[in-house]
């Protein structure tokens, strides 16, 4: 039972400490909606679509309104489209207009799925979607893809890497969002809450909810009462019961809405996931800790401090924790991180390094409109060797902005924020990129 100073601390930490539901998401299998015709598919899936998800909104809604718990995002997660639509012949384009449709008719905030899984190779389907993804992202306001480009037992397929770096680049040229609503994996995850980079993955059941949570600044606050003067293993056991309350609550509302809508409970992501707003800031927690500003020396020991503690403290609080699960570090969505670029203190280098402890990866990086499609074709190999190579789910969310240099900010509005321009490596990867072919799967993958 909880006491009345239980109570008091989880009022306190949603009125004043930022706590909230970062999203609940339905995943939904669109396996049945097979068919040989464009159109059939799209019949098909915008009516299960908006079946399945009909009451999740009100659903969200009417938990925020019994148990006082902001939640942010409501989302739907479907079977990558290129698995859905491989019979089928046409424009793959019609598919992303019709769940950008189902998504404005569920109401939900996003719906992601449009995606392609080619750490291995390409099927003809697979090539059909990547080609399309600058004008379906261009063309649509709420839907968001993913590709999967390695992973630990495949190793890293060189030539989508090189393809998608011509993608980021074309996207780009449309429409920046575009590139907001794009990532590239390593490992992916098949129960994944966030977008951009939800999907329903080949194991999972025909519906589930997922739920993500969220609390840097709840963390925050407890190292703050916490002081200065206290140990690493007081700073991980503070961040510990914290993570164990958050999850707690998530715990709470994704078994009520389970139960609620009809489907089955499929995980909590205790991810901290920051916001642009003051005081729910992943950096600021690092900063916390001792770091004078985020990018500093003894910044990535100070995340990886963070996320594992996170980590700890939220597997005792569920049995059932995946998706992503640790501390994400968005520049553009991360008032810390965004003060951080603009002071110099953090640099791209830096943010790879970060990526080695921390729970994804380079995410709403904004670079100048100038880079080439193979520089970031080697940044993402960058990425997903460091994914390989540690058996952990990395991803590149790049966006090239046309006609802007260094230091100059560009704003994506709302939970997606604004990105201050980054600098990059002025030397050239071409001759790396165009070799192509496969990376191979590193020794530690060998585990039978």
């Amino acid at each position: 039972m909880l006491n009345k100073n239980e109570i008091m601390e989880t009022i306190n930490m949603i009125s004043n400490e930022h706590l909230d539901i970062r999203t609940i998401t339905m995943g939904i299998s669109l396996g049945s909606c097979a068919a040989e015709s464009i159109d059939r598919v799209c019949e098909k899936i915008y009516d299960k679509i908006t079946f399945s998800a009909k009451d999740l909104v009100k659903t969200g809604e009417e938990i925020e309104s019994r148990f006082g718990i902001p939640i942010i995002n409501k989302r739907i997660s479907v079977t990558p489209i290129s698995q859905v639509a491989a019979a089928a012949d046409g424009d793959y384009v019609k598919i992303a207009k019709t769940l950008d449709k189902a998504a404005e008719e569920t109401g939900v905030n996003f719906i992601g799925g449009y995606s392609a899984l080619v750490q291995k190779g390409f099927t003809n389907s697979d090539r059909k979607l990547i080609e399309s993804l600058p004008e379906a992202l261009a063309s649509t306001n709420k839907m968001c893809a993913s590709v999967n480009i390695g992973s630990i037992k495949a190793g890293i397929n060189m030539d989508a890497v090189a393809r998608m770096g011509e993608i980021i680049k074309r996207c780009s040229e449309k429409d920046d969002m575009a590139c907001a609503k794009l990532v590239v994996f390593c490992n992916a995850v098949e129960d994944n809450p966030f977008m951009a980079g939800a999907f329903v993955g080949s194991g999972e059941p025909e519906c589930a909810i997922n739920v993500g949570v969220s609390g840097p600044g709840v963390v925050r606050h407890a190292l703050e009462k916490l002081g200065k003067q206290a140990s690493f293993g007081e700073v991980a056991e503070t961040i510990k019961k914290t993570a164990f309350k958050i999850t707690r609550m998530g715990q709470l509302v994704a078994e009520e809405a389970s139960k609620k809508l009809g489907v089955e409970f499929g995980i909590v992501d205790l991810s901290l996931a920051p916001t642009p707003a003051i005081g729910d800031s992943v950096a600021h927690i690092l900063e916390e800790m001792g770091i004078e500003k985020c990018g500093t020396h003894g910044t990535t020991a100070a995340l990886a401090l963070l996320n594992d503690a996170v980590k700890k403290g939220g597997v005792m609080a569920s049995s059932y924790v995946g998706g992503l699960s640790g501390a994400f570090i968005p520049v553009s969505e991360d008032a810390g991180m965004i003060d951080a670029v603009k002071c110099g203190a953090l640099s791209l280098d830096k943010l790879e390094a970060m990526t080695c402890v921390c729970s994804v990866g380079l995410d709403m990086i904004v670079v100048p409109g100038t880079i080439s499609p193979a520089t970031i074709s080697a940044i993402i190999a960058d990425e997903a060797a460091i994914g390989m190579i540690n058996t952990k789910t990395t991803a590149v969310r790049i966006i090239p902005a046309p006609g802007k240099q260094v230091g100059e900010i560009v704003d994506f509005g709302g939970l997606l924020g604004q990105g201050p321009v980054m600098n990059i490596n002025p030397y050239g990867s071409e001759d790396f990129i165009k070799r192509g072919g496969r990376i191979p799967a590193p020794l530690n993958s060998l585990k039978n």
